[in-house]
């Protein structure tokens, strides 16, 4: 699995790890949060996907990773959102399975973006996208406060 980091270019799943590592060790008394997010872009040929994996060191700036994929055209706005939400539950549970940052999470607050908020057609989904996150144990964050979704893998989402 690879993911592009702007500074990097592109990295193994290891590499990232070990560079979130690298990054909270250089202020080790600094409070960090973990934060991944999804987010999707539809044409009539395909559906990009990017989930973006932030360290967020808080007050202080940040490092940032994403990986892109591209499925069929997903044009359901629900089957989208779901679809966002399952590709950064995964990525967690496969950064936890292969490369244990669970001492990491542990540390520090994980939380799952999501492209949804109070406005706009999204709306209806809170409760039901929300609830999925929290109920398998991680913090769900919406517009305006999902910066991992709607601003950082947005922008490589085209």
């Amino acid at each position: 699995m690879q993911f592009i980091s702007p500074t990097l270019g592109a990295v193994s799943l290891e590499t990232m790890v070990s560079q979130l590592r690298a990054y909270a060790e250089q202020e080790p008394d600094a409070a960090y949060k973990l934060v991944i997010g999804t987010d999707s872009h539809t044409t009539k040929s395909r559906t990009t996907l990017v989930t973006a994996v932030i360290i967020h060191r808080v007050g202080s700036g940040a490092r940032f990773f994403y990986r892109k994929l591209n499925s069929r055209p997903l044009h359901d706005l629900r089957t989208r959102i779901y679809r966002e939400t399952e590709l950064s539950l995964q990525l967690v549970e496969q950064l936890n399975r292969e490369n244990g940052i669970s001492d990491l999470t542990s540390e520090w607050p994980l939380e799952i973006h999501i492209d949804i908020g109070s406005k706009g057609d999204t709306k209806v989904l809170i409760q039901e996208i929300c609830g999925w996150v929290t109920s398998v144990g991680y913090e769900a964050r919406i517009k305006p406060l999902s910066f991992g979704a709607s601003s950082v893998a947005d922008r490589f989402a085209e």
